[in-house]
């Protein structure tokens, strides 16, 4: 689908009644959150997880759903909006090591992890990419050059609800391990955008601790989004074969939101967005995130978890575990 096509007046029409309840959602968590304090995006998702039976009526849900990607993407994209060079270089290369070197050790983690549960290599892959590079959509994005069988494409779409459940569950737990580990406000931001698996969710968890951790967390998670594109072509060449149809729907290597980021980003960098214009954006990109994470709250359904059996639930969460892990000891080791 093309971005024209979901901004088009009709589709937009036609998502009205999702999104009418995600922006009532954002806005009830605002409140809540101006008049007795407390972490907005937390507030909007913890509402949103209230409302998840709707997740599945036909009115409701191509706006839930345009709301927790396309305004989710949107939002981050405007992000770029308050991120210069000088920020990302006051950083150094040490994170940048650290999220590259963890997200191979996964994805060759979950490639061993598969081998030892019995389980088909390819599944290892799809699962250790997930966890290490962006969850649901490079799950999608890997399967697509993987042999393509029901098998896969099943374990694919199983893993999908997997990572976005643990991310969830990520974006509530990690804010309150890096206050308990004692962690600045930059290697927060180092932890949580190189452990957790969405955007999204990388996105609230930063900015429920601070603005910078935030920022820092979006920077670093969007490192390892950009790191798909090798990734993917590395796939393509080991495993050329790619006979049989699939059902599941392919995504672009470089997503949209990335360039939108980065556009931003150089553009802010050279000063090239006014003052005032950049206070218009960051606002915009706030509302959209909060949107987008009471949308994501009313889709998520912890239960689903519990369908997957418990040889993918063991493997997504020993991934989750291993590359949490990795980037702790090396933060604590880089002190």
């Amino acid at each position: 689908m093309s971005i024209a096509s979901v901004w088009h007046p009709a589709a937009l029409r036609r998502s009205w009644p999702g999104m009418a309840i995600a922006i009532v959602i954002a806005l009830a968590a605002s409140f809540v959150s101006a008049s007795y304090g407390g972490p907005q995006l937390l507030y909007a998702l913890f509402f949103g997880l209230a409302f998840h039976f709707l997740s599945q009526d036909p009115a409701c849900r191509p706006g839930i759903e345009f709301c927790s990607k396309t305004l989710l993407r949107t939002g981050v994209a405007l992000l770029g909006a308050k991120i210069t060079f000088s920020q990302i270089a006051s950083l150094g290369a040490a994170p940048i090591v650290t999220v590259v070197t963890g997200l191979v050790l996964t994805i060759l983690f979950g490639w061993a992890l598969a081998k030892w549960l019995g389980r088909p290599a390819t599944e290892g892959l799809v699962s250790g990419g997930a966890v290490a590079i962006c969850g649901a959509s490079a799950a999608l994005a890997i399967a697509a050059v993987l042999p393509q069988t029901k098998e896969n494409e099943k374990y694919t779409l199983l893993t999908v609800i997997g990572v976005t459940t643990l991310s969830t569950l990520a974006m509530i737990v990690y804010p309150l391990l890096v206050k308990l580990l004692g962690l600045d406000a930059t290697a927060a931001g180092i932890f949580i955008g190189g452990t957790i698996h969405d955007v999204a969710q990388v996105v609230g968890a930063g900015y429920l601790i601070s603005s910078h951790t935030g920022d820092v967390a979006t920077f670093v998670k969007l490192t390892r989004v950009a790191c798909l594109v090798p990734v993917v072509l590395a796939l393509s060449v080991l495993f050329k074969s790619r006979a049989g149809n699939t059902e599941i729907n392919t995504q672009p290597l470089v997503p949209f939101f990335l360039i939108g980021f980065v556009w931003l980003m150089i553009a802010n960098s050279y000063s090239f967005i006014p003052a005032q214009a950049a206070d218009w954006i960051n606002t915009a990109s706030r509302a959209c995130l909060v949107t987008a994470i009471a949308a994501l709250g009313v889709k998520t359904s912890f239960q689903s978890l519990a369908a997957l059996g418990w040889r993918p639930v063991v493997m997504l969460v020993a991934e989750t575990v291993w590359i949490a892990v990795f980037v702790l000891a090396t933060l604590v080791i880089g002190r």
